[in-house]
């Protein structure tokens, strides 16, 4: 009963959202409470929505701080000289834009952060397509491909629990999986291609003479980094990027907590660009539209989860889930796991799957000669799909800078994500990382 009441609260919740009959956060709370009221647990539930924001407090505080942070670099103007050269690179052309936008993407998120390459991406890019005119889902789904190919780097997280879980080095896991990355970079780049290909089509076909009629690169360049606005601090720009690249590389080397990082970091933006109390509020007040929309959806996130996992609904999906592999497709667990992957790292958390369900599935396999290691391979070429997850925090920041609705944006996103996800599949069997059968 609980494993049915699972799946039904999950296709429940996806369908309000898809189908946009409620907000995202109305769906995250009304729907685990109503089925947790279903499933007996009454007063309980209580406590295990507690949790659930609980575990989630350290991300929305880390997200809140990291939002106003890259807002005060764009209010100071330290991407301005990064649009300028994008500008001159592209000029006006959609093709350019897009795939300049994947591999800009594919650079940044190389950090194994997705939220700071939300961000930074997004500063430099959503002004341009805002200008030009192109669907903003598109940058959306390249950012989000692109993370979801580096995200298998050690230091992105779900390479480490899948370590950690199975008990084996990062790196044993990860150097092979190299030759597969570079594959799913390449598609990411296909994909820019081909919507990019699309946006010139659309917009040529909304001419009246059938030409895109793009505005000079000065004259694009200056309108976008919005000359004279009265925050800029181009005298600063040196030491704004210094205070940046300090950050980011405290992040790669983890010094401190992601919250502490990105909170210490704000007051000292604050401090350095708008030493005024008067200026601090202003600029606090500026970026709140934008904070708070992220942090509430977080919070309901956390109930969500803490009731699924709470009442053991995680746990009875995952039973039925690997008791459902008949015996005789064994031999194919690798590739079983990697399509297993997809649905259950969308549904439920990474943690949930990798300390869970990926274990037993990985013992399951030994019994045939897969090495666990494979098997981690395997379970990690479904990151694409994941991240479009609505339990993940950091796809409602990227739907919130962008300004979509998230069940538009995984609508647009998910055939590509998934295809994504057998693209590194298919790499890592062709490269022997990943066995097809033993």
């Amino acid at each position: 009963m609980l494993t049915l009441l699972a799946f039904a609260m999950v296709a429940s919740f996806m369908t309000l959202i898809m189908t946009g009959r409620v907000s995202a956060l109305v769906a995250l709370i009304v729907t685990p409470v109503a089925f947790g009221l279903l499933a007996g647990f009454g007063t309980e539930l209580g406590p295990m929505m507690l949790e659930g924001v609980r575990s989630l407090a350290p991300t929305g505080v880390m997200l809140a701080f990291a939002i106003l942070y890259f807002g005060l670099m764009t209010d100071a103007g330290l991407f301005d000289p990064l649009v300028r050269l994008i500008v001159r690179l592209v000029h006006g052309d959609p093709v350019r834009i897009v795939v300049g936008s994947a591999v800009l993407a594919l650079l940044v998120s190389m950090d194994g952060d997705g939220s700071t390459t939300y961000l930074i991406c997004c500063t430099a890019m959503i002004p341009l397509y805002r200008r030009m005119g192109l669907n903003p889902l598109i940058l959306a789904c390249l950012l989000m491909l692109a993370c979801g190919v580096t995200n298998i780097t050690p230091w992105g997280g779900p390479t480490a629990r899948a370590a950690s879980a199975l008990g084996l080095e990062p790196a044993a896991i990860f150097v092979p999986m190299i030759p597969a990355m570079l594959a799913g970079a390449a598609f990411v780049l296909v994909v820019a291609w081909m919507l990019g290909r699309g946006e010139r089509r659309r917009l040529q076909h909304l001419s009246a003479d059938g030409r895109i009629h793009a505005p000079g690169d000065a004259e694009l360049a200056e309108d976008l980094v919005r000359a004279n606005d009265l925050t800029e601090r181009p005298r600063l720009i040196w030491l704004n990027a210094a205070l940046t690249l300090g950050l980011l590389a405290a992040l790669v080397a983890g010094l401190l907590p992601l919250p502490v990082l990105f909170m210490i970091a704000s007051a000292l933006a604050l401090l350095l660009n708008y030493p005024s109390l008067d200026a601090q509020k202003a600029r606090i007040a500026a970026h709140a539209p934008n904070i708070l929309p992220v942090i509430v959806l977080i919070f309901a996130a956390g109930i969500f989860t803490g009731v699924l996992n709470g009442t053991g609904m995680t746990q009875a999906m995952a039973a039925s889930v690997v008791g459902a592999v008949p015996p005789g497709l064994g031999p194919y667990m690798a590739p079983i796991t990697a399509l297993i992957s997809m649905p259950f790292t969308f549904f439920i958390s990474n943690d949930a799957f990798f300390f869970g369900i990926l274990p037993i599935l990985s013992q399951a396999a030994g019994a045939y000669g897969i090495a666990p290691e494979e098997m981690a391979r395997a379970a990690l070429t479904s990151q694409a799909v994941h991240l479009l997850s609505p339990l993940v925090p950091s796809t409602y920041l990227l739907v919130g800078l962008v300004r979509v609705e998230l069940a538009q944006h995984q609508r647009f996103t998910l055939p590509w994500a998934a295809a994504l996800s057998l693209v590194l599949l298919a790499a890592a069997i062709t490269t022997g990382v990943t066995p097809f059968s033993r």
